[in-house]
């Protein structure tokens, strides 16, 4: 595994597009959870390598976000009526901002795992853009909190709250909008906030599609592909692959699912895409430069499918290698660490691939009921679940355990990595996780 470590940190030092010391977006700098780091703590407890620890006030699920020495993180407080941007500093933990977004007299229902902040914001060049959903997007500036412009212009039916992450590309901010009503791409310009383009997705739904399974949570992902940027955004029945410039639709690709959660990951050549809810699965696709006439992508370019049944192991030319069950998360987002990637279910099961083939290499049972996904930074994975559990493992083809760690609160959150730091959102607390 020192080659697959090797190969990870010589892709974060070639894509990062910030120091060690910004988290800028959802997953990082490059998206994928991978974070340029060292000497990071391994062990922690509310007793230990905590710098400090910040109560919280409302519900969010957002992750935080990293520059300078400002944190921020959206968060809803008033039972979802007031949706607002918080400001902790890095240096104290002393909270400087604390400022009203949007304010809304009559919130829409939500999942009870969901929050009404659970969009994570985009932090950048002074300036924090902020998802609400249905309810909008809005810019401020982290100099005085004051809002810079808002878009409110976007509604769509979520049924469940708002779950799409928006990522910023160039000077345009990319979000996935798919309600039960509406179903469709947007960019929006960071100058103004009005539409740079929108397009609608383009497979029609199947005659027996309900409403509600035409939603979708997504996040969407640019890679590079044969020397030019593309864009793949998870839906309900496709993926959908754009020129994040122009908005155009280069190819698609029909699935069986819908309210799709985890991110894309692109790595070795390939997209890891998830299929999402009911019964979810995970697809290796090759990409291909498309915009033709055809738009949707080639069988053949489905490289493998996991489909949680009968997958065998690595060894599977062994006399005594079984068939194995995999579970594929619908919250959680997988990584990739050289020629492996890593995945945890909704209720636990941490299992290891091979990225070329899709052979399972090792499955490890951890303590169940998990939203956030996996961050690689200073050689190691670390996984943080919703009852309180943290735990640091070392990649490789065979499951090494360092810690297991314990907050008085589980995440819902993902963390952000800031020199040496973790920054990791609780249910209730913000705390900087350090020797």
């Amino acid at each position: 595994m020192r080659n697959a470590t090797l190969l990870s940190t010589l892709f974060i030092l070639a894509t990062a597009a910030f120091g060690s010391d910004e988290w800028s977006q959802f997953r990082g700098p490059t998206g994928q959870g991978l974070a340029e780091a060292k000497g990071l703590p391994v062990t922690w407890s509310e007793t230990e390598n905590i710098k400090w620890k910040t109560p919280l006030p409302g519900e969010a699920w957002s992750s935080p976000m990293v520059s300078g020495n400002d944190i921020w993180m959206t968060n809803s407080t008033d039972e979802g009526k007031s949706l607002r941007a918080i400001c902790v500093s890095l240096d104290t933990g002393k909270i400087n901002f604390d400022v009203e977004i949007f304010h809304v007299d009559k919130p829409e229902t939500k999942h009870k795992l969901n929050s009404f902040a659970s969009p994570s914001p985009i932090l950048e060049n002074g300036k924090l853009y902020c998802f609400f959903g249905t309810y909008g997007m809005a810019c401020i500036s982290t100099h005085d909190g004051k809002k810079i412009w808002e878009n409110t212009d976007i509604p769509h039916a979520t049924q469940n709250g708002a779950g799409s992450t928006p990522i910023s590309y160039k000077d345009k901010i990319l979000v996935c909008i798919d309600g039960m009503d509406i179903q469709y791409q947007l960019a929006l310009n960071k100058s103004d906030g009005k539409v740079a383009w929108k397009t609608p997705r383009s497979i029609p739904f199947k005659p027996t599609t309900k409403t509600d399974a035409k939603k979708a949570y997504g996040t969407p992902l640019v890679y590079k592909w044969e020397g030019k940027d593309q864009m793949v955004a998870p839906a309900a029945e496709g993926f959908y692959a754009y020129d994040p410039d122009t908005g155009k639709e280069l190819w698609h690709l029909k699935h069986p699912g819908f309210s799709n959660v985890p991110i894309p990951v692109f790595a070795n050549g390939l997209l890891f895409l998830d299929t999402g809810f009911m019964k979810p699965q995970l697809w290796a696709v090759k990409p291909i430069a498309g915009g033709g006439e055809k738009l949707e992508l080639p069988p053949e370019n489905i490289v493998w499918k996991i489909i949680a049944q009968g997958t065998m192991l690595a060894d599977a030319g062994k006399p005594d290698a079984k068939p194995v069950t995999v579970s594929v998360p619908t919250r959680p987002s997988p990584i990739v660490v050289g020629n492996r990637l890593y995945m945890v279910s909704d209720t636990g099961a941490l299992t290891c691939l091979d990225t070329a083939t899709g052979n399972v290499v090792w499955i490890e049972k951890l303590l169940k009921e998990w939203s956030t996904s996996p961050t690689f930074a200073d050689g190691k994975i670390y996984l943080f679940n919703q009852i309180g559990q943290s735990y640091v493992i070392e990649p490789g083809d065979t499951f090494k355990k360092l810690a297991e760690n314990t907050l008085e609160e589980g995440c819902m959150a993902s963390p952000a990595v800031c020199g040496k730091a973790l920054i990791v959102r609780t249910k209730k607390a913000l705390y900087r996780i350090e020797k």
